[in-house]
């Protein structure tokens, strides 16, 4: 079952939408919102960005994606950024073979 059904569900009945006019809002059948609220099935990346905006929802809500805080001000935050950020970078190594050892660019004649 797939929860995003229940998110849309919930917020299409605070926008008192009937699924019929919410269907014909975001160009879908009857049938496919009814879907997605049982969590038979989801809607597609497209048809989620309509959904967002006619529900006046971001996605990461309706999604119930949880996004780490933000670190400003926090110390523990920014150490966890910035080592996050050190490891991409170390990774970009195994990435682009040889970078490691290629001169700076400014370096480099055209």
């Amino acid at each position: 079952m797939y929860e995003v059904g229940k998110r849309i569900k919930e917020c299409r009945k605070n926008k008192r939408l009937s699924q019929k006019e919410f269907a014909r809002m975001i160009g879908a059948k009857n049938t496919a919102v009814s879907n997605w609220e049982t969590g038979l099935t989801r809607p597609d990346v497209d048809t989620l960005a309509k959904i967002c905006v006619i529900l006046d929802v971001s996605a990461d809500e309706l999604l119930d994606i949880k996004l780490p805080p933000d670190p400003g001000g926090d110390d523990d935050g920014l150490a966890m950024a910035y080592c996050l950020q050190v490891e991409q970078l170390k990774s970009l190594h195994t990435i682009l073979p040889g970078l490691k050892d290629s001169p700076p660019l400014h370096d480099m004649e055209e």
